[in-house]
């Protein structure tokens, strides 16, 4: 986090520009003046040939001046020349060449006069040139012959131009010729080699001018190099290629840069060094350019005269060359004249002073002309460099020039004399509104005139003392500057101009604002790429001003894109990537003043890859792995992984071989004989992985016999006559020679019968004709056109099963509990399981319930016993049911016969959790309870018990008890007061017990916002007032006969609406009828679908769609090791069946409708 240093322009009203403030006072334009020249073309005007000559002149003055122009000091004709003419207002001339005309014919030495009828101002004089781009000269160039390590020239020698082209150096492919400290190009141009090298061949070497006017280049036929080489160069000591000798001189005018140029030969290359004798070198001006070749100071002054040295050096030895430096100048302001206005009789002065090396000489004109021919003026007094005004009068106005020139060149200034009686006058608007920001420096102007120059004072809010002095400085021009503002410098400022003619006053107001703070400065962050960063920028501004937050990186406008988001406080970036690394700087700026923060953002990122791979110390089983590793990208690598590639088995695969740790980048990698190697290397650090490097060149190792066998050899049958060996084939790094095959041998074990064998080129081999489920003795050894691999280690497998030949017998079952039965067996003989015993198994089903005319699901289930046991558990049984048990052998072949059926019955068990327990709460006194029968009854339901309690927060009531009767499923509870909550549980009962409760709380207390909490003790419940049920009852019979007689109505009509059968109940959502009209239905018509329970117990099944599915019986089920079932059974949620009693339907007011129809 930073707060960098505000750059000029960020204080507006913080740093006034006050240059200017002690000028000279501006004539106002509507009273009389001489000329003043306001603009001009440059001293040295270069144009280009192509286009029209414009040579300008501006002035102004009252009245308008005229203009005129002389030409190498002659008066130039503008009218005798149809192409040359002259802007309108303007003393521009402007030059046409559209209708033919060489430009160069209007070359020459131009001033421009502006006259009016008080005096004659001058331009300077002005030097048109026309620019010139000429041919190169067509050459044929002999190729240059050098030996090697010498040193070389290729001189460019452009044709002149005006201005100079701008040299540089390229091959005639256009190719730019790299540059180094060995090779570099010299101011003058030519192209300096310190040695040549053989490289240096391998191009050519074109010099090219670019010329500015025209923007065109020109090439100049290449250079071509043939270098000599021998078995060694011979290193030599420093020599300069440029300037030659020992010591040279240079001169450079006061204020242009100074170029100091050393090139040296040498092997090895020298290297430059650059010092001044007696001192140090202007290290605020001072640079260096060309590999240190060049030394730049920028605008010299006297004190950088002096004697320079360079020193080359390289391990040979060092030379030095001294550059003696003179600094001369052309003429420079010491005291420009200026403009002087003067009240008639008052005096005054015009001072020209001038500096330069040599001392320029000063001269005077007037209104053009030398002063020495001017009439004389007994009022006028010249002394050197200053003409001193006595006593003036209207006659004295004029136009003075100062010339002051040497032979470097030279200086002309306008300076009029004006004599005028004005009253003062204020000349900016009045009551202005000044803005400024806290504790900065600011200035109040107050332009004025007036002749004699009036006198200025400033007042502070009407007060009579003058503001000068302390905080307050006030100018010649009448500007107050306040050098820090404070919020007692706020209010009204009156600045007042006074001479003998008059006064004049305006007023100014100040205001004070807070200055703009972030407080708040973003912070330097190290983020991972692709993770979400927040840059926080919260400031504190005036609220009067209106503030912009804008972002900067890397010191450039931020666009802010799709994956950005800027916010009044904060820039959010996501998905960070690469591109996003860099300064970002908050900008918070009003229309006063800006202060800025800056924070640089690290991205870390996964490393570039490595490059440059090379293999070295090739051996037979061994090679050298080096390579060059990429950027880290802010995190450290950690790890280098070498990975390979063979091209005989897997072509295209990459396999990792080994692993290195960051710091290193060179490695020796261990290798397998026969193998056509290509490596490549991955960087790996936090971030992540790099991409590969691009692979290596191959290499191959020498072949060898195997030295292992393959693994994971197993023998199994695939039919029960045979026996498939199968293995985990050997890869390309321990094949170690070409043709790789295996020699497969096998034998039944303890046979002591000799070994089979075959010889195979895949991974499996079968072996047919075998009995039923024998053990095999197997062998499988690799072997190669070098020879065999080591003896091979003996595995046992086995011929193919068959199915088992007997079931157990003997099958007893005992009953546990109302969902479990223990089961006993005898084992059947070993002979007869034909293969690997696997388990026993029971397969069992649900044949019937105990509850009349419950529909049952007879899905098997089975219920397996691994091992060779003798017992076990089916559990997850459902109770009060009829079951049948069957039990087989199982195998790796499949089942054996089955046992002979078993039938049992689950005794009554304990119901499951009533259904839809709802707790409602009408009003104060009453809680009403309903439910719906078990899902699950699990024998004959005997009725409901429930237990309730009163609390209040963490304060209990006494526990009530309540048993129903079986076919009861509704219950309302009084509340003992209004405020406490009550806890209901609810369970079912059998002759067993209680099954599993659900437990409700009654709604929480009502706030004062609900209508209930309206109610009181006091105040019954409206729907249970009489007068209200007769009410609604009447009001139910007047609706009920109205839609009898619509009905009847309507059929009479025709409109009927059809049904197949008359019986069949009408569907909640019948579709219209074609003719218009609807048909109707009542819920209350339709059958209850599922079962209910009558007063003995039994349940009447209607619609069942019930099934072992739905109680979890569905699929295999899982088994502890004695066989019973993990978990409990599931309850289907979402099934609507109803046990038990419901109240008899209602008459349907339709059917009856229908009836009477």
């Amino acid at each position: 986090m930073a707060r960098p240093q505000p750059p000029p322009w960020v204080h507006a009203a913080v740093l006034l520009c006050l240059l200017g403030l002690g000028g000279a006072i501006e004539i106002p334009m509507d009273l009389s003046q001489p000329p003043t020249i306001t603009k001009q073309s440059v001293k040295d005007h270069i144009v280009d040939p192509r286009d029209n000559i414009l040579i300008e002149c501006e002035a102004k003055g009252n009245p308008a001046p005229s203009f005129h122009w002389t030409r190498n000091s002659r008066f130039f004709n503008v009218a005798k020349d149809p192409r040359v003419s002259m802007r309108r207002r303007s003393g521009t001339l402007v030059i046409d060449f559209r209708s033919g005309g060489r430009p160069e014919e209007y070359e020459g030495e131009y001033q421009c006069f502006a006259r009016n009828k008080f005096g004659t101002a001058l331009s300077n004089r002005i030097r048109l040139q026309v620019s010139k781009s000429p041919l190169w000269p067509k050459e044929n160039l002999d190729p240059v012959v050098v030996q090697e390590g010498a040193p070389l020239t290729l001189q460019c020698n452009p044709p002149p131009g005006l201005p100079s082209p701008v040299i540089f150096w390229m091959s005639s492919s256009m190719e730019p010729i790299t540059q180094d400290k060995r090779v570099s190009q010299g101011h003058n141009g030519d192209l300096y080699f310190s040695n040549v090298m053989v490289q240096d061949m391998q191009t050519d070497y074109s010099c090219n001018a670019r010329f500015h006017f025209t923007h065109t280049i020109q090439q100049k036929n290449p250079f071509t190099l043939k270098v000599l080489t021998t078995r060694g160069v011979s290193e030599r000591t420093p020599s300069f290629m440029y300037p030659q000798g020992t010591a040279s001189s240079q001169m450079v005018l006061r204020g242009m840069d100074l170029l100091l140029e050393c090139i040296a030969s040498g092997v090895p290359t020298p290297d430059i060094a650059w010092y001044k004798k007696g001192g140090d070198l202007p290290s605020d001006k001072a640079k260096f350019e060309n590999f240190n070749k060049a030394l730049r100071i920028t605008s010299v002054s006297e004190e950088d005269s002096g004697e320079y040295f360079c020193l080359a050096s390289n391990k040979m030895g060092s030379i030095r060359h001294t550059i003696s430096v003179r600094v001369k100048a052309a003429p420079y302001w010491l005291d420009e004249p200026k403009n002087l206005i003067l009240a008639p009789g008052e005096d005054g002065r015009l001072v020209c002073r001038a500096n330069g090396n040599p001392k320029p000489t000063v001269q005077w004109m007037v209104n053009g002309e030398p002063l020495q021919s001017a009439p004389p003026n007994p009022n006028r007094e010249v002394a050197g460099d200053t003409i001193i005004f006595r006593d003036t009068q209207i006659s004295s106005r004029a136009v003075y020039q100062c010339n002051t020139s040497n032979e470097h060149g030279y200086l002309l200034a306008n300076a009029f004399v004006s004599v005028l009686d004005v009253p003062p006058r204020m000349m900016s608007p009045r009551n202005q509104l000044i803005r400024v920001i806290l504790y900065n420096r600011t200035r109040l102007d107050c332009p004025f005139f007036g002749s004699p120059i009036p006198t200025l004072r400033w007042f502070k809010n009407g007060q009579g003392s003058n503001l000068d002095g302390g905080n307050y400085h006030v100018y010649e021009n009448g500007s107050l500057e306040i050098k820090m503002i404070r919020k007692e410098d706020q209010g009204i400022y009156t600045c007042v101009a006074t001479n003998i003619l008059g006064k004049a006053e305006n007023q100014v107001r100040l205001e004070v604002k807070d200055p703009t703070r972030i407080f708040r400065m973003p912070e330097d962050q190290v983020v991972k790429r692709g993770t979400t960063v927040q840059l926080e920028c919260r400031v504190k501004h005036d609220p009067s001003l209106k503030l912009t937050v804008s972002w900067l990186k890397d010191d450039q406008p931020l666009y802010i894109g799709n994956r950005m988001k800027k916010e009044d406080d904060s820039l959010t970036i996501f998905g960070v990537a690469e591109r996003d690394q860099g300064s970002y700087t908050c900008v918070a700026s009003t229309e006063l003043d800006q202060d800025l923060a800056k924070a640089y953002l690290t991205v870390l990122g996964r490393p570039d890859r490595p490059r440059d791979l090379e293999l070295t110390d090739l051996a037979e089983r061994s090679v050298r792995l080096t390579w060059i590793p990429g950027d880290d990208n802010n995190s450290p690598i950690t790890d280098y992984v070498v990975q390979f590639e063979e091209d005989q088995f897997q072509p295209g695969v990459w396999h990792d071989h080994s692993k290195f740790p960051g710091s290193v980048n060179s490695a020796v990698l261990q290798l397998s004989p026969y193998v056509n190697y290509q490596f490549r290397v991955i960087a790996v650090n936090e971030v992540g992985s790099s991409h590969p490097s691009l692979p290596s060149e191959r290499y191959r190792t020498s072949g060898a016999p195997p030295e292992s066998n393959p693994s994971d050899v197993k023998g199994e049958g695939t039919r029960k006559n045979n026996m498939e060996i199968t293995w985990t084939p050997m890869n390309a790094t321990s094949a170690f020679g070409p043709n790789l095959r295996y020699i497969v041998k096998w034998r039944r074990k303890e046979t002591r019968e000799t070994w089979n064998n075959a010889t195979v080129w895949g991974s499996r081999y079968v072996v047919g004709q075998t009995p039923v489920y024998v053990p095999y003795e197997i062998r499988v050894q690799a072997e190669n056109d070098f020879g065999k691999g080591p003896e091979p280690d003996t595995v046992i497998g086995y011929s193919g099963e068959d199915y088992p030949r007997a079931a157990p017998t003997d099958v007893k079952i005992r009953v546990l509990n109302s969902t479990a039965i223990n089961l006993q067996w005898n084992r059947v003989y070993s002979d007869t399981v034909q293969g690997q015993l696997r388990e026993y198994r029971a397969y069992y089903w649900r044949e019937s319930s105990l509850l009349k005319s419950l529909w049952v699901s007879q899905k098997r289930q089975q219920a397996g016993f691994p091992g060779d046991r003798l017992r076990g558990v089916v559990s997850r049984l459902f109770p009060y049911s009829n079951y049948k048990l069957e039990m087989v052998v199982v195998n790796g072949r499949g089942d054996g016969p089955r046992s002979e059926t078993k039938e049992f019955t689950t005794p009554e068990g304990v119901p499951s959790a009533p259904r839809r327990f709802r707790v409602r709460q009408p009003n104060l006194q009453t809680i009403n309870l309903e439910w719906d029968h078990p899902e699950h009854p699990n024998g004959i339901l005997t009725g409901y018990s429930l237990r309730y309690l009163p609390f209040n927060g963490t304060k209990l009531g006494k526990q009530m008890v309540e048993n129903f009767s079986p076919n009861q499923t509704k219950f309302t509870v009084q509340r003992a007061d209004p405020v406490s909550r009550y806890r209901f549980t609810l369970s079912a009962r059998t002759q067993v017990g209680s099954g599993e409760a659900v437990t409700e709380e009654s709604p929480a207390a009502p706030n004062e916002a609900t209508p209930t909490a309206a109610y009181t003790n006091n105040q019954p419940d409206i729907v249970t007032q009489g007068w209200f049920i007769g009410l609604m009852c009447a009001i139910a019979l007047l609706v009920l006969i109205l839609l009898i007689v619509c009905f009847i109505k309507r059929s009479r009509g025709g409109k009927y609406p059809v049904r197949e059968k008359k019986d069949v109940p009408l569907g909640p959502e019948d579709p219209k009828e074609e003719d218009g009209s609807f048909d109707y239905s009542d819920e209350d018509n339709k059958p209850l679908q599922g079962s209910q329970t009558s007063l003995d117990g039994t349940i009447k099944q209607q619609e069942s769609d019930d099934s072992l599915v739905d109680y979890g019986e569905g699929g295999e089920g899982q088994f502890n090791e004695d066989g019973s079932f993990i978990g409990q059974y599931t309850v289907k949620k979402d099934k609507e069946e109803t046990e038990g009693n419901e109240s008899s339907e209602a008459t349907s007011p339709v059917n009856a409708i229908y009836s009477l129809a």
